[in-house]
């Protein structure tokens, strides 16, 4: 999240306040800025390396400080790094409910457990090599770096689904194996399974078991470069956010998705196997929270059969769900890739025209009747 504009609260006394240093010393605060100037600013700073806040005791995720940092003042980001801990929460606490905060920490417990007792199947898995990952065919389109050696791979049904081969079978294989290693430690140890999000009672969440650092490369390298030329308007170059997850359907599993909106500004879904009929995915145009659950238009109607290895790209507001996998066992990957600047931004705009299929429609009749009035 980022945020643009100062906010107020009370001055901390600093008469009287200290701590020791464990020597029986007694140290003075360090000089921080006062709330009241606490802002972020609204383009971040694409050059700085954010500093690691995983050692930080606080109800924040450290994951929120990074990526809070590079949207720091510019003379915050070279500050002592319990300077801008300081800082960033005071902005932090004045967003978040206390409850958010208490979730966040039951989160980053869960994760310490399946840390300190996970062992991996599949190391290769937890950093990224692209020659083993992906098919020449994409890594030859993300290397042009244009949107002519992008085109040259995908192909879009409908305006704004993309779809084009991206992983290797032994990629999938391995990933495949790896959830179902991870699913099996979890049962073993009665740890109660974090799952994806609440529509899906089957499949875990990757970040969870270690492969943060993997995604944000797979999002930073391979997948921004592409939404940065397909989806522009919706903040596609300033993707900084993610949550990656595998989802299992099949018989005995989740066997359908109802129709929904992404909580994301762009997603990528990848069908890893395994031999399954069914469970296509259907799309039903793009909305904004407004025009949510207007009708589709038949121009809008899509629906996709599933390949292993092969994605499809779309916006987090294109309406879509997956239909009942008949039989086999289905698993997908999915990324739902976030721009903190844009959500910000979001909250002013009134007209989404630029994405949204209805705002388009409307502002259209709006030109033809303003012509007709104009003709009388």
């Amino acid at each position: 999240m980022s945020f643009d504009g100062s906010v107020d609260r009370r001055r901390e006394a600093q008469s009287g306040a200290g701590a020791g240093n464990g020597n029986g010393v007694f140290m003075a605060p360090p000089s921080l800025p006062t709330y009241a100037s606490n802002r972020l600013r609204l383009n971040p700073n694409t050059d700085h390396k954010p500093d690691n806040y995983d050692d930080v005791e606080s109800d924040f995720s450290p994951l929120i400080y990074s990526a809070l940092e590079p949207y720091l003042p510019p003379n915050m980001l070279n500050a002592p790094r319990d300077s801008k801990v300081h800082f960033m929460r005071e902005i932090l606490l004045r967003y978040c409910p206390e409850g958010e905060r208490a979730r966040v920490q039951k989160h980053r417990d869960y994760r310490q457990k399946i840390i300190k007792g996970y062992q991996p199947l599949h190391q290769q898995l937890y950093k990224m090599h692209p020659s083993n990952f992906f098919v020449p065919s994409f890594l030859e389109a993300i290397k042009g770096n244009s949107e002519e050696s992008l085109r040259k791979i995908v192909s879009e049904p409908i305006p704004g689904i993309f779809t084009f081969e991206m992983f290797q079978p032994q990629f999938c294989e391995w990933l495949v194996s790896e959830v179902e290693n991870f699913e099996k430690w979890v049962h073993n140890t009665k740890l109660r399974i974090m799952r994806p999000n609440t529509m899906n009672k089957f499949g875990a969440v990757l970040d969870d078991f270690g492969m943060e650092s993997m995604l944000e490369k797979m999002i930073e390298d391979y997948v921004r470069p592409m939404s940065r030329i397909f989806f522009p308007e919706v903040g596609g170059s300033l993707l900084d956010t993610h949550h990656g997850f595998v989802v299992e359907y099949g018989i005995d599993r989740d066997l359908d998705l109802g129709f929904h909106v992404d909580d994301s500004e762009v997603t990528l879904n990848v069908c890893l196997g395994k031999q399954f009929s069914g469970g296509d995915l259907f799309f039903r145009g793009v909305r904004c929270d407004k025009h949510v659950n207007t009708e589709t238009q038949s121009e809008e109607i899509l629906d996709y059969s599933h390949v292993p290895g092969h994605a499809v790209l779309h916006r987090g507001r294109h309406r879509h769900g997956a239909k009942a996998t008949t039989s086999g066992h289905r698993i997908n990957l999915l990324l739902w890739c976030r721009s903190s600047v844009y959500r910000e931004l979001r909250k002013y705009q009134k007209d989404f025209s630029s994405w949204c299929g209805e705002c388009q429609r409307e502002k259209k009749e709006r030109q033809r009747m303003s012509v007709a009035a104009t003709k009388l």
